[in-house]
C-alpha cells in the first residue's frame, strides 16, 4: 500500500471526460461507515497518525484506514477500537459490511476485501456529577 496519495483510478470514461477518485475520498468513506456501527467507538491509528493529530489539531478522516485502487477495486486495511462488552467478532463482520457496501454505492469500485485490525477494547467512563 504504499504510494497510496499516488494512486488513481479511472471509474467512468465517457465522452464528456473520466471520473477519478483520489485514495483518501475511499479513506473517508471507509472511515465514516465504519464510525456508524454500533459498538465501534473509533478508528485508531498508528504512531505517525497520533503525532500528526497532536501536532495538526485537526481530526483527520483518513485515520486508521489505508487503501489500495486499482482500476475498478478497491482493498481496505483499517484498525478498530471495540467497546467493551460487545461480541468482537459481530462488529468487526458488520464494519466488513458497511465499509463494503458504502464504497460500493458511492463510487462503483468494487471491493475486493476489508481488513479489520482490531486495536484496542475500549471502557466507558461514567461521568460523576456529584459537587
Amino acid at each position: 500500500m504504499d504510494n497510496e496519495n499516488q494512486v488513481m483510478t479511472d471509474v467512468q470514461v465517457t465522452e464528456n471526460g473520466k471520473v477519478v477518485f483520489a485514495p483518501d475520498v475511499v479513506a473517508t468513506i471507509a472511515n465514516l461507515a465504519a464510525s456508524e456501527v454500533e459498538g465501534v467507538t473509533g478508528l485508531g491509528g498508528g504512531f505517525a497518525d497520533s503525532i500528526t493529530s497532536i501536532l495538526g489539531g485537526k481530526k483527520s478522516l483518513t485515520k486508521g484506514v489505508r487503501v489500495e485502487v486499482g482500476n475498478e477495486e478497491a482493498a481496505v486495511d483499517m484498525s478498530i477500537n471495540v467497546k467493551y462488552g460487545c461480541k468482537i467478532q459481530e462488529v468487526s463482520a458488520t464494519v466488513q459490511q458497511e465499509v463494503k457496501k458504502a464504497i460500493e454505492l458511492m463510487t462503483g469500485l468494487r471491493v475486493v476485501e476489508v481488513n479489520v485490525f482490531v486495536q484496542s477494547v475500549t471502557f466507558e467512563v461514567e461521568k460523576n456529577d456529584k459537587k
